[in-house]
């Protein structure tokens, strides 16, 4: 079954976030989250074969993203060559996934894992993207290949693999924030390693939120918990005090406890990610993650690559009550293509950190 958008208008949404499939996105973040409570990054994790499997396709993404070259351009707004990543990526995942998901679902689970990279007409990247990889995650869940004895290593080995992928193709082709503030990505572009690695942290002795203004906590730390490894990412490509590039961040970090940050995210992703119609409008639900909103006839409305605004195409029926353009946001060029500026482009962005760009 090829997944449709069904969330159209604000009252679809309400109805969504009432539905069983909100309740199982909902339950399936929960028990990854709770999986990794106290676990480093670097800890020794048992992977069994799909887990093995799942780290081969990123690595095969990875090639891939290496293997199309960024073209040449001044413009810091996304690189067109991100477009034949997309293209290869979408003309190779069903081969990939064959290789695991059964037959009858792998066009379905393919469309999850293509829409996790990002918008190949905006050449952009965000929290709905993010989403996607979740959710893609839980269909493999949903048919059994991945168990609840496979979550540490979901989310250690597989989660994180994902989210080094993004950065490299961040990197590469200069994906701009998707809408006009990143739509609550605590980065520009990610939520969820936010979520994740402050439950790493929550039974840590010692580190408290407030620590990730201390740089010598941050490199000490950054190997063993994503959340200190992410903001000391976001320190790399922006300068000047955390309190003006990444208020939010600064924020959360006059929390008392990683209990009260993890949790407070788990709430955040439900009324910011999946609670919100920009994001949410985007989404498309199939026979494994299943809704019935206001998209009766089953087309793909609002899905076509061909609006002229860019945010793909419109059917008679899309987010009533929104104003037109305002469904994709206002284009806003990437950090990374200001941080980049005059430099070779790097794939590799957990060692080779770039010159930031000046916020103060």
């Amino acid at each position: 079954m090829i997944p449709v958008r069904q969330i159209l208008t604000p009252e679809d949404l309400d109805q969504f976030l009432k539905s069983p499939a909100c309740s199982e996105i909902v339950v399936f973040l929960n028990a990854l989250n709770e999986s990794v409570i106290g676990v480093k990054t670097t800890d020794t994790i048992e992977e069994s074969a799909i887990i093995q499997q799942l780290m081969q396709l990123l690595e095969s993404i990875k090639q891939t993203n290496t293997d199309v070259k960024p073209f040449e351009t001044n413009s810091r707004f996304g690189n067109p060559a991100f477009r034949d990543f997309y293209d290869k990526c979408e003309e190779m995942l069903p081969v990939w996934l064959a290789e695991f998901v059964p037959a009858e679902h792998v066009e379905e689970v393919s469309k999850y894992a293509q829409d996790s990279f990002g918008n190949r007409r905006r050449i952009d990247y965000g929290t709905g993207h993010e989403l996607n990889f979740l959710i893609f995650l839980l269909c493999l869940h949903k048919l059994a290949l991945v168990t609840a004895d496979d979550f540490k290593a979901l989310v250690i080995h597989v989660f994180f693999k994902y989210v080094e992928v993004m950065r490299s193709l961040q990197m590469s082709y200069w994906l701009e924030p998707a809408g006009s503030h990143g739509v609550w990505g605590l980065d520009d572009y990610q939520f969820l390693p936010f979520l994740f690695g402050a439950g790493q942290l929550r039974t840590h002795k010692h580190l408290r939120p407030k620590s990730i203004h201390n740089p010598e906590v941050l490199d000490e730390f950054s190997k063993d918990y994503i959340y200190f490894e992410c903001v000391r990412f976001v320190n790399s490509i922006k300068t000047g005090s955390i309190r003006w590039h990444s208020p939010m961040l600064d924020d959360i970090s006059s929390a008392k406890t990683w209990e009260k940050v993890n949790l407070g995210m788990v709430k955040m992703f439900r009324a910011e990610v999946i609670g919100k119609l920009p994001i949410m409008q985007h989404f498309m639900f199939g026979s494994l993650v299943s809704f019935s909103g206001g998209n009766i006839s089953g087309v793909a409305a609002h899905g076509a690559d061909d609006c002229d605004h860019g945010c793909g195409g419109h059917t008679p029926v899309y987010a009533f009550g929104q104003e037109f353009p305002d469904c994709c946001g206002i284009k806003v060029p990437s950090a990374i293509a200001a941080s980049q500026a005059g430099n070779e482009v790097s794939t590799e962005p957990r060692n080779a950190f770039t010159r930031p760009i000046p916020f103060d």
